[in-house]
This record gives structure tokens, C-alpha cells and sequence, in this order.
């Protein structure tokens, strides 16, 4: 993908959307990546035993596949400079079923060569990443 011009771009403009299906069989490959082995993202058992609703996706996991379509966007990742989120509702992922999980990506605020790109992650209906942005360098 082409990096976007800047001078093309208007606040309120939706620059990506996608969605993201995830398993437990995905959730089983993040935690071997990345070490993670908190059995909350695995065991049903263990989540209902600390009053959780089901297997919950790893929160970095869903922070960084929320990302990827601005970077996909952006065509190249070294352009975003900055990027954070809130944690505001988990994924519960289904043992048959799995989850779907939305990303719409639209930019906020441009200011200095610079795009705030705000992010409406959501399952289920619902916002599960809050006050999610990217910055992505566009001079």
C-alpha cells in the first residue's frame, strides 16, 4: 500500500476498517509468542473461578491486531509514532464459536505533518479499547 498523502486528508475520514476472528487456537499461539501463559486466556475452568465470563483474549493481543490496519494504511509501520489505548471491556472467546472483534480507523486531529488516527475497536457490540489512537508521521 501506498503511504497517503497528507494534503488528501480530512478529519472524519475513515482510513481502514477491519475485522479480526480469533480461536482459542490463536489465543494458545499468542501465548506461546509471547510468554504469556496465564491460564485465564486458556482454561475455563480457571476463569470462572476468578468470576471472569469465559477464556478472555490477551489484552496486547488485541491492542496490536487493533493496530494493524492503521500501520497497513500507513505503509510503513516506522510511521507510527505513537500509540496507546484504555482496556475498557475484555474478549471473551468461545470454545466453538471464537470472537469477532472490529477495528474502524478514522482520522481524529491533524496537526504538524501528523495524523491522530482515533480507533472504535469492538465485540460483541460493544467498545473494548477506549481512547485508542495512533500517531502516524506523514511529512
Amino acid at each position: 500500500m501506498s503511504t497517503p498523502i497528507l494534503s488528501d486528508l480530512t478529519v472524519g475520514d475513515v482510513v481502514a476498517e477491519r475485522e479480526f476472528a480469533l480461536s482459542r487456537d490463536s489465543l494458545v499461539r499468542y501465548a506461546g509468542a509471547s510468554g504469556d501463559f496465564n491460564p485465564i486466556h486458556y482454561r475455563d475452568d480457571v476463569a470462572a473461578s476468578v468470576g471472569l465470563p469465559g477464556v478472555l483474549a490477551h489484552g496486547m493481543l488485541t491492542m496490536g491486531f487493533a493496530v494493524q490496519p492503521v500501520v497497513d494504511w500507513a505503509g510503513d509501520p516506522a510511521r507510527v509514532i505513537d500509540y496507546a489505548v484504555k482496556f475498557t471491556r475484555p474478549v471473551v472467546v468461545d470454545p466453538q464459536d471464537g470472537a469477532v472483534v472490529t477495528v474502524s480507523a478514522k482520522v481524529g486531529a491533524i496537526e504538524d505533518n501528523v495524523a491522530r488516527v482515533d480507533l472504535t475497536v469492538s465485540f460483541d457490540g460493544k467498545t473494548v479499547l477506549g481512547k485508542a489512537q495512533a500517531r502516524v508521521d506523514l511529512g
